[in-house]
């Protein structure tokens, strides 16, 4: 075949490719190739017809041979790019990206438009296999052929937006490379927006703004942009709030952190992040009780921040208000679900916060929690504040062999500090060694002087030490009123004054005034309630004891604060008050309705009352629960006798004189 016959089969190929008669358009191909082996145009003719009758293996390889031949041409690389780009073609998208990579490299120097169309849809395949790294660089590229070719603002602009667009599920993936192209797409896009400030424009800002606040590392761009924003946009709240929560979550607040919360406090005072900066100023001034109120406020605006749950928490500690913290230390660590960057850290202190407060809570239950929350402590092992906390949870779990080891391990190993002491003093106390608990508190305090705990610990001592240390005013009672002065909202300290003072110094006025102060700070602590109350009751002082029980009833819900029902029930029976009575004892029993002794003072009260039958239940209720109730079962006689049920009767006093031989209200029954 010469040349001329070549050139005229191929254009019958050519012809044939047209027509759609793909198998004649091979025929043409094969008789080219006999001739000459290696003609780039016959391959690639080849390649079209394969492609065409659904051969994709023959087009495919076509395609290659005609490469191999010219791999600087473009026909054989726009052909392998349509086979690969058939929706029959999987597992292709590798080979797909690669050609397009050739494609731009063909199409540089030459044709601008179809090089901007390969790159688009190169970003589109990275971007459906999730390869933002590689959608970023080459959106780059075709932003930065625009910017050769002169392109308007706007348009750059557009192009800039779109990048954000196809890189905004990239955050997830943690890539620092993409994220700095992110990064500049934004900056790009908010200096070339053409109506400033406008509508757009701020939504722009706000995506910026939020995109910096996932990356930790990125606080002082962060902080530029708020501060950019809010000039431009000096009535809107959402830089600030974001600002204020960046300063929440950074765990120091500079004097730059707390203008930005009252400032944004004076712009929007419903604003859940300003309420949490206040709190946390709160929480700094030593103001407790206002940091919680302020905290909780926020955070049911604005649950989501960890560290304002951690901060609340720290609060609620400070007023031992244990259970409702360890609440918080949960809520911190659901709001801490990705465990990187600074949140390991607040996720550390979070937990040993946890832990901290479930060893006061101190029974074996909260122990065991603790224990579960310090094994989750990233590092936690070799820091010896962690361990002096776990051999604290062992002890309250009654594991004392485990507790010792750690005591002994961290006197050798850290004997400086503080809480190594103090664990050896708490093992010691619990054993009744009070002498070698006395000289490991003292060491304690000669480390840490300011730990109200500590006092407290080696007040409790001296108390049970010996009756001189129990008197001698230089021991107990000097560790209790400091402790008292440390902690103000230490309220066993002043239940422990309140002893000193009731059963040393015969101070009744002021014991009373130590417990009084102990049950405002815990209402829980029955303890103090009822010496409070007994106490304003031995000073003639009724008023004061029916003013605590009033409260204490007011507030209780049914089954609880039996003390309180029964004092109050007490004190109108003795006061000539049956019906009030009756009512507070019947409360008292709900909580408790195995009380014989309430019982009896029940059927007392209704007896008063002349609810003869309904007094009579409730004596030999009381005697049921306690049979050794000579007065409940001489009560019973005497109502049966008052009934008529005088056989009853007889048989009920004979059963008192069964027990009692001269019990002479039975005689005389």
């Amino acid at each position: 075949m010469s040349n001329k016959e070549v050139k005229a089969a191929l254009k019958s190929a050519r012809d044939a490719i047209r027509n759609k008669e793909y198998k004649e358009a091979l025929k043409h191909c094969k008789a080219v190739l006999k001739q000459e082996k290696n003609n780039y145009n016959a391959w690639v003719f080849i390649g079209l017809a394969a492609a065409e009758l659904e051969q994709p293996d023959q087009a495919k390889g076509a395609y290659k041979k005609a490469i191999e031949l010219e791999p600087n041409q473009l026909l054989a690389w726009q052909g392998l790019a349509n086979l690969y780009e058939k929706p029959n073609q999987t597992d292709v998208k590798g080979d797909l990206a690669d050609v397009y990579q050739k494609l731009l490299e063909l199409y540089k120097s030459g044709d601008k438009q179809k090089w901007c169309d390969v790159c688009n849809k190169l970003v589109e395949l990275y971007h459906q296999e999730k390869k933002y790294l590689e959608v970023a660089e080459t959106w780059q590229k075709l932003i930065q052929m625009r910017q050769e070719e002169g392109a308007e603002k706007a348009e750059l602009h557009q192009l800039w937006k779109k990048m954000i667009q196809l890189l905004k599920d990239s955050t997830r993936n943690q890539d620092n490379k993409t994220e700095q192209l992110l990064l500049t797409a934004f900056e790009h896009a908010v200096n070339s927006a053409d109506t400033v400030p406008g509508e757009d424009h701020q939504n722009l800002y706000k995506d910026f703004i939020q995109c910096l606040s996932k990356f930790p590392h990125e606080a002082a761009r962060l902080e530029k942009a708020c501060n950019d924003m809010m000039a431009l946009y000096p009535t809107m709240s959402y830089p600030l709030e974001v600002l204020c929560l960046h300063f929440v979550n950074s765990g120091t607040l500079s004097e730059e952190a707390l203008h930005c919360f009252s400032r944004l406090l004076e712009m929007d005072a419903s604003s859940g992040p300003g309420i949490i900066g206040f709190g946390i100023k709160c929480l700094q001034e030593k103001k407790y009780k206002e940091a919680v109120k302020s905290l909780t406020e926020g955070l049911q605006k604005t649950n989501q921040c960890p560290a304002a749950w951690h901060y609340l928490a720290e609060a609620q500690v400070k007023i031992h208000k244990h259970r409702n913290a360890v609440l918080s230390c949960n809520q911190a660590l659901e709001a801490l679900e990705i465990p990187e960057g600074p949140n390991l850290r607040w996720k550390n202190l979070v937990l040993q916060l946890k832990a901290e407060t479930l060893i006061k809570i101190a029974n074996a239950d909260a122990a065991e929690e603790a224990i579960k929350a310090l094994e989750q402590i990233v590092d936690g092992s070799s820091d010896p504040v962690i361990s002096a906390i776990r051999g604290q949870a062992y002890l309250n779990k009654g594991l004392m062999d485990e507790a010792s080891k750690i005591s002994q391990e961290l006197l050798l190993s850290h004997p400086d500090l503080a809480e190594s002491h103090a664990l050896d003093g708490y093992i010691h106390y619990s054993q009744k060694n009070y002498e070698q608990a006395e000289r490991s508190f003292l060491n304690a305090i000669e480390r840490k002087a300011e730990t109200a705990e500590y006092h407290q610990y080696l007040g409790l001592t001296y108390w049970f030490m010996s009756d001189e240390t129990k008197k001698d005013k230089g021991k107990a009672l000097t560790q209790f009123l400091k402790a008292a002065k440390l902690d103000s909202y230490l309220g066993s300290a002043f239940f422990y004054l309140g002893n000193y003072y009731r059963d040393i110094a015969g101070d009744k006025s002021r014991a009373r005034g130590c417990y009084k102060k102990a049950f405002e700070l815990d209402e829980m602590d029955e303890e103090s309630g009822t010496a409070a109350v007994d106490l304003s009751v031995e000073l003639g002082d009724m008023d004061s004891a029916l003013s605590i029980l009033n409260e204490v009833t007011e507030k209780a819900s049914p089954g609880t604060a039996k003390w309180a029902w029964l004092h109050r029930g007490l004190y109108y029976l003795r006061s000539g008050q049956p019906s009030q009575a009756v009512a507070d004892l019947q409360a008292a029993l709900r909580a408790d309705p195995k009380d014989s002794n309430c019982w009896e003072s029940l059927g007392e009260a209704y007896l008063n009352r002349g609810s003869y039958s309904t007094a009579l239940k409730s004596f030999r209720r009381a005697s049921e629960l306690n049979p050794g109730l000579m007065y409940s079962i001489y009560r019973a006689a005497a109502l049966e006798q008052i009934l008529g049920k005088y056989e009853n009767a007889i048989a009920t006093y004979q059963q008192i004189l069964k027990k009692t031989e001269n019990y002479v209200p039975a005689l005389k029954g």
